[in-house]
């Protein structure tokens, strides 16, 4: 997100006074400032800047209303806020729509969302009319904040009732989502409480990705390649359509594969606990990955070799999700945050992957046996005793089906 690139300012107020009066005309000032003079109406000012590599442009104000020197004022607060990754023209639509109430939004996500999407959309009603409603429906949206989400999940809590507390402050984070979408607001004051905060279990993480948004995600992992590099989305790829571990995949040697034969050996040694040796069918899709990284690699012992100077010879374990985040717009290395590439779509991090190729492929109806043999996951005890059998033919069948559906979205 940038205005046009440095220049010194042109224009002087006489100049200004001059071409207000003059044909109509168009006159830079530098910086993506202008002065325009149009063939009806009034001069004005008029800002040009990109966000999000697309071209827009701003109107200041008008001549008359806004000097020169209030105009360069205003021309810098906004190459502030770009700065800050903010579009001050979504800050416009935000002025538009800031009278709206917190009941005609949650009407607004029933009929356009819940609606639409649930088979039973009267739940989510149910508990937004008798645990929100009453106390914040009638508050417009930019007027809530944390203090009364954190008073709705108190009250909600004890009454004895934490799972409905789970549950509410869900719907409360859907809720400020749908406001961010429409442009009501750009907080989300629900996002900081977790289900610990509303006195519920919180259970063990469980993001799966749906096709939509391993779409949106891998889109915007090629679209950003600066910020997420080959060699990242590559790792992406593969984890997605093999459902191992990350630490399996970025520490691999090469002596581990076999591309002629598509076979990956994961030794005992490398597995979750040391549980148990693996091979792992790899579908010609990921073969060809790996080819590729085989010659990105540059003759290095590893698969994901490390490309700064480090004391391991592979890639870092926080790598991946460093760069997940940072198209997150979040980076704690930084006290300006970089702008958030991903939309409205909901966080994740890498080992969510694993979990997303298990949904992927359970959707498609395989035998939970054979997928959690993809996992390497122990099912019992007993089977470690009795049942020798990997399963190679059927985990082949599952890895290639699952890489097929989602090829289209991978490249």
């Amino acid at each position: 997100m940038s205005t046009r690139g440095e220049e010194m300012p042109n224009l002087t107020v006489k100049q200004v006074n001059t071409l207000a009066k003059g044909q109509h005309s168009k006159t830079s000032d530098g910086n993506g400032l202008s002065f325009v003079v149009p063939k009806r109406g009034e001069p004005y000012w008029s800002l040009r800047y990109t966000f999000n590599e697309k071209r827009r442009e701003k109107s200041l104000g008008k001549f008359g209303q806004l000097t020169l020197a209030e105009a360069r004022g205003e021309a810098e607060t906004i190459r502030a806020m770009l700065r800050e990754g903010i579009d001050p023209l979504s800050l416009s639509s935000l002025t538009k729509n800031s009278g709206m109430t917190f009941n005609e939004l949650f009407q607004d996500m029933y009929e356009n969302k819940l609606l639409k999407r649930l088979k039973r959309p009267d739940i989510p009603k149910s508990k937004y009319d008798n645990n929100v409603a009453k106390f914040i429906g009638h508050l417009k949206v930019e007027q809530v904040n944390a203090f009364h989400i954190r008073d709705i999940l108190n009250i909600v809590t004890d009454s004895g009732r934490t799972t409905v507390a789970n549950d509410v402050l869900d719907l409360l984070k859907n809720l400020f989502k749908h406001a961010i979408q429409l442009n009501i607001t750009l907080n989300n004051p629900a996002s900081a409480f977790s289900y610990k905060d509303a006195g519920g279990h919180e259970s063990s993480r469980e993001r799966v990705l749906t096709i939509d948004e391993v779409e949106q995600a891998f889109s915007v992992f090629r679209k950003y390649p600066e910020s997420f590099t080959r060699d990242n989305y590559l790792a992406c790829c593969l984890l997605v359509v093999l459902g191992v571990r990350k630490s399996e995949l970025i520490q691999a040697p090469w002596h581990e594969f076999d591309l002629d034969n598509a076979v990956w050996h994961l030794p005992k040694e490398r597995t979750k606990k040391n549980f148990r040796a693996i091979k792992i069918p790899l579908p010609s899709l990921a073969v060809e990955w790996l080819r590729e990284l085989k010659v990105r690699s540059h003759g290095s012992n590893y698969v994901f070799p490390a490309r700064r100077k480090s004391t391991r010879p592979y890639m870092g374990p926080d790598t991946i999700n460093s760069a997940i985040n940072s198209l997150f717009g979040i980076d704690k290395s930084k006290k300006v945050q970089p702008p958030n590439r991903m939309g409205d779509l909901e966080h994740f991090r890498v080992h969510d992957l694993r979990r997303t190729f298990r949904s992927t492929a359970a959707g498609m109806k395989f035998q939970d046996d054979h997928l959690e043999r993809c996992l390497n996951h122990q099912i019992s005890k007993l089977d470690e005793i009795y049942n020798k059998h990997d399963f190679f033919e059927e985990r082949k069948e599952i890895h290639q089906a699952v890489s097929v559906a989602l090829q289209p979205l991978l490249q």
